[in-house]
């Protein structure tokens, strides 16, 4: 499977007038934050393959290696800027303790306090900070990461509002939020999207969250669809992680559940083979193909990865194909933790 040109479908987000590549190049792990490290010459390199093969939305977060995502982002988009979508989010605080706990991480001896504050003077704060550490002068979508259960979903979105007017940030969105809370937010701020996690073992959103944004044409922008990696099938159950990977302690990394994965992806490699793809690029295929889903993000730490991952958008998975996948993954148990 070869893809014959470097454009991919771009997708609308609501009424905002923003539009994002239907694979978006997720800067999480380039941060170094949980995922045990990152080289920043190979993670300029990957952003800038994805842009050259049309995966032009960015997505990182203010959080991520505290600063550093961004930062990173921002020196990958030097001359870059009007080619791209820059997405990025605010809410969790490493360098303040207002707000909400949320939990401490500790990296490479390092400790730090994670607070969930979505204030508008903390909000106004982060947005500034983000545009210095993006080296521009607005962002095209500026979303929630957390909800922050210590301040009122309206005082959050009045700051979106004041930034929208400022031109500081094209569009609002969310991540990780309730249908109730999202429709509190629109009340006060138009919504663009929202941004969960799924993917073909974790479909939560499927029950409530994701049928609620396609009723009110929202934006759904999934995060983890390869479900932090695990969906390549190129885990053993003895995988041994580096220091500061979260993934560690994840249920789906756990040694009997690699393996039953490993079984249903078994079931899915014909599907791959028919389409000279990867059993990661049939992954994200499919996800981009559910109905509601509007982007995908996808990490990479190399230019060969982001190149490998975009091969994805050129796949057309046939009715026959999903309901092939579908059977397949209807056969996976997971075991509890």
């Amino acid at each position: 499977m070869s893809a014959t040109s470097n454009k991919i479908e771009m997708r609308k987000l609501g009424d905002s007038g923003v539009e994002v590549s239907v694979i978006t190049f997720g800067a999480w792990a380039i941060g170094g934050w949980m995922w045990g490290g990152a080289e920043e010459k190979d993670a300029i390199e990957a952003i800038h393959a994805s842009i050259d093969n049309g995966a032009t939305s960015i997505d990182t977060a203010a959080v991520y290696g505290y600063g550093r995502s961004e930062e990173i982002v921002g020196k990958a988009l030097t001359g870059k800027r009007d080619k791209v979508q820059i997405l990025t989010k605010y809410g969790l605080r490493w360098d303040s303790k207002d707000g909400e706990h949320f939990f401490d991480w500790e990296q490479e001896g390092e400790r730090k306090e994670i607070y969930r504050n979505a204030r508008k003077k903390s909000i106004i704060e982060e947005c500034e900070n983000s545009l210095r550490r993006l080296k521009t002068d607005y962002i095209d979508l500026y979303q929630c990461h957390w909800r922050d259960h210590t301040t009122p979903v309206e005082e959050t979105m009045e700051a979106m509002v004041e930034l929208i007017k400022q031109g500081k940030i094209r569009a609002a969105g969310v991540s990780n939020f309730t249908s109730e809370d999202i429709e509190t937010a629109r009340k006060i701020c138009p919504i663009a999207s929202n941004q969960p996690p799924y993917s073909m073992v974790l479909r939560d959103i499927e029950k409530n969250v994701l049928p609620y944004c396609r009723e009110n044409n929202i934006g759904t922008i999934v995060y983890s669809p390869l479900q932090r990696g695990l969906l390549t099938g190129k885990f053993s159950p003895d995988v041994q992680f580096k220091a500061g990977d979260h993934r560690a302690n994840q249920i789906h990394f756990q040694k009997e559940n690699i393996k039953r994965v490993n079984t249903m992806l078994d079931k899915v490699r014909p599907v791959a083979e028919r389409h000279d793809a990867t059993l990661g690029q049939i992954v994200i295929a499919w996800t981009i193909a559910q109905p509601g889903i509007t982007s995908a993000l996808v990490g990479a730490r190399d230019a060969q990865q982001t190149i490998e991952n975009i091969k994805a958008a050129h796949i057309k998975l046939s009715a026959a194909d999903l309901k092939e996948i579908d059977n397949a993954i209807a056969t996976l148990e997971l075991v509890p933790v």
